[in-house]
């Protein structure tokens, strides 16, 4: 485990705080969170079946809460996991008046120190291209979820969208770029937003080097799906909801993204259960 790229994702998250939700409007907005909705209430689904208790549900990566909030809305007695202690404060100030959230702090190299076999739904969602041993990780999601429960992992770029000619048309056709008036040259921070990653020093010695962390989001360094899925089933996992999505951002016209979602796709949502 690269015990530098654990401390660099945990300061850059330290570092967004509550600022993160405003920095990924393809993530929070409304036709995605409806669809996020969804998936959590039919995973919820499968894990309640044969339990009478509330469901133990683990938010891996929390974050802000934007899984947890899902969570909670549909009942689950939640746990929110997280690298950043900040981001976790945040969460917490969030929901812990619901009374079903609790938070534990991540080490960045495995769910410890929780039991095996605590949870009946574990989920993560835009977190694994984040972490250095991403199918190291899916294993301890895995080994915290009791024989029944369901593991859930979504907002992953699909291995078919790293070479795809049909997501690429859409892209071309979808984008909208904002009209540009005289006055648009004289704004300062058009040309910031230029220049600014140039003066980061780091990115000097790392061209790969991200504000976010250490990012797998490249063509030849992102998440490899075949690892995830022969982890799954190494350990009896069963999958039992296999997606893959096209996923709406404000800077699409919104009538391309219907006409194209269909056929084309960029993410996947992949549900698994555990062998009872």
């Amino acid at each position: 485990m690269n015990d530098d790229a654990i401390a660099h994702n945990r300061s850059a998250h330290d570092r967004l705080g509550d600022a993160y939700d405003g920095n990924h409007p393809e993530i929070f907005n409304d036709i995605e969170q409806d669809r996020l909705a969804g998936a959590i209430a039919d995973a919820m689904t499968v894990a309640g079946e044969g339990q009478s208790a509330p469901i133990r549900a683990l938010d891996v990566g929390c974050g802000t809460g934007n899984l947890s909030r899902h969570l909670l809305n549909a009942g689950a007695d939640v746990t929110g996991a997280d690298l950043s202690t900040k981001l976790l404060a945040e969460a917490t100030r969030r929901f812990a008046s619901s009374g079903r959230f609790k938070t534990v702090p991540l080490n960045g190299r495995d769910l410890q120190p929780i039991p095996d076999g605590t949870y009946d739904l574990v989920a993560t969602y835009s977190v694994l291209h984040h972490v250095p041993d991403y199918a190291g990780l899916v294993a301890e999601m895995v080994r915290v979820t009791r024989p029944g429960g369901v593991i859930f992992v979504d907002h992953e770029r699909s291995d078919a969208s790293w070479i795809s000619e049909s997501y690429r048309a859409f892209l071309r056709e979808a984008v909208v770029w904002p009209r540009r008036r005289w006055w648009y040259v004289f704004q300062p921070a058009r040309y910031w937003k230029r220049i600014r990653g140039f003066l980061e020093w780091r990115r000097w010695f790392n061209s790969r080097w991200m504000p976010e962390g250490d990012l797998h989001i490249w063509d030849d360094d992102h998440i490899e799906w075949a690892r995830v899925e022969a982890v799954l089933s190494a350990r009896n996992c069963q999958i039992i909801t296999d997606n893959v999505y096209l996923l709406y951002e404000p800077r699409f016209q919104r009538s391309v993204w219907e006409a194209w979602r269909a056929r084309t796709s960029d993410m996947r949502l992949l549900v698994s259960r555990r062998a009872p």
